[in-house]
């Protein structure tokens, strides 16, 4: 139904008629009122402790490459697009937020896959003291860029080998999978990004 005109257009008479019927002009405001607690004011501690718990579970992506690098890795700098751990933490919880016990249910296995080959990195436990609801299984990309294999080729065949790769650029693309340890169907999500 679309109104159309104003109420000071009709006659006298439909006014009046309005009137006894119980319409009063002031009402058409609490009509909206009704929906200032219908629908919720966004809250902004929640928010705030989404961006923290997202931030915190980057810097916690960002210390398994670190600690990995010269142990698994075997280079002196793994060079991580902008934004990739951040990118990766916010699917990380949007994938947790489904879950009876959230991100705190979550054991979370990092890789690298080198050449179609994973390499494992690091498990991360986000709460010990809760009983696993769900995996996830983080795989992080190599840069398939031909300059950086031909220089480690060269540079690892010369005089300037020092045992380590010198630079790992991961690639801005990962996958994520997901994985129900205690679901009577036992789904798995794949998430390729």
């Amino acid at each position: 139904m679309v109104a159309t005109g104003s109420l000071s257009s009709k006659n006298s008479a439909n006014i009046s008629e309005l009137l006894d019927h119980g319409f009063h002009p002031g009402s058409l405001l609490n009509d909206f009122d009704y929906w200032d607690y219908v629908v919720p004011e966004p809250n902004l501690n929640e928010v705030i402790f989404e961006e923290t718990t997202c931030q915190s579970l980057a810097k916690m992506l960002e210390n398994c490459l670190s600690k990995s690098k010269q142990t698994k890795l075997g280079c002196s700098k793994v060079l991580v697009p902008e934004k990739l751990t951040q990118r990766i933490a916010q699917d990380v919880l949007r994938l947790s937020s489904t879950e009876p016990c959230g991100l705190r249910g979550c054991v979370m296995h990092v890789n690298l896959e080198i050449e179609n080959v994973c390499k494992k990195l690091d498990k991360i436990v986000c709460d010990s003291s809760v009983v696993p609801t769900f995996e996830l299984t983080l795989v992080f990309k190599q840069e398939n860029c031909s300059w950086t294999s031909f220089r480690d080729f060269f540079f690892s065949r010369g005089r300037f080998s020092s045992g380590l790769r010198q630079t790992l650029i991961l690639s801005s693309g990962f996958r994520l999978v997901k994985k129900k340890l205690y679901s009577l169907i036992g789904t798995t999500v794949i998430e390729e990004c």
